[in-house]
């Protein structure tokens, strides 16, 4: 099993348990995703990176949790919506890989309709 199956097994499981799939519609969980990305956020926000570096340093742990709560419902979407999150990645990476050729992106920012 792979460990997104796993995963997938373990928070349908946890929500199961609880009676929330009725509230787990598309919308809901993608707003709830957005909210846990913010969540993120906020523990870099107005920080430089020297200042990051130093807050990592004692609220890594936090940070952790706050990125297990997105892959949370990442995992949970896509087992509602029936999406092979790991054949999707793949898909986009190789996407990305057309998008960003690496003669023409490294060490750029640029957007790829600007290269």
């Amino acid at each position: 099993m792979s460990d997104i199956a796993k995963f997938q097994k373990m928070v349908v499981a946890f929500r199961d348990a609880r009676d929330w799939k009725q509230f787990h519609n598309p919308k809901d969980m993608a707003l709830s995703l957005v909210l846990e990305a913010a969540e993120v956020m906020e523990h870099f926000q107005w920080k430089t990176s020297a200042e990051v570096q130093a807050y990592l340093k004692e609220h890594k742990g936090e940070v952790a949790e706050e990125l297990a709560d997105v892959l949370h419902w990442i995992v949970l979407m896509s087992h509602d919506m029936d999406i092979d999150l790991a054949k999707a990645f793949e898909a986009k990476m190789k996407k990305n890989e057309r998008k960003y050729p690496v003669e023409k992106s490294k060490g750029r920012h640029t957007k790829y309709t600007a290269l």
